[in-house]
């Protein structure tokens, strides 16, 4: 069981990028992947998860990033719009069977199969 990050990279604040989490060894839809980020000097914290039946977003995002799934690529997307530069950070992918947790920001001790992270930097 594996996850890759990618997709990271440099972009000015108001700026968009899409990261991308791609799954080996297992089927992504029986599975919840959560996307969490982790700043120089700060705890990792959950940013979204999707499952096969619901998406959720910790507040400091929510409107602004949208999470999803091609099954059949057996990935999971996390679209950044509107990008600050408190969403720099190195973004990572993890797996959780079935269901996403009730709180995401600090669910990450409830995901395992971490990936390597990517990250992503905003700054003009």
């Amino acid at each position: 069981v594996q996850l890759q990050a990618s997709g990271g990279g440099l972009v000015q604040p108001g700026g968009s990028l899409r990261v991308s989490c791609a799954a080996s060894g297992f089927r992504l839809n029986a599975y919840a992947i959560g996307w969490f980020r982790q700043a120089p000097g700060k705890e990792r914290e959950g940013v979204s998860c999707i499952s096969s039946s619901d998406t959720s977003y910790a507040d400091s995002v929510k409107g602004r990033f949208t999470i999803s799934r091609d099954n059949a690529k057996n990935t999971v997307y996390l679209q950044m719009n509107s990008l600050k530069p408190e969403d720099t950070a190195v973004y990572y992918c993890a797996a959780r069977y079935r269901w996403c947790p009730s709180e995401i920001v600090t669910s990450s001790p409830y995901f395992g199969s971490w990936g390597q992270g990517t990250q992503v930097t905003v700054s003009s």
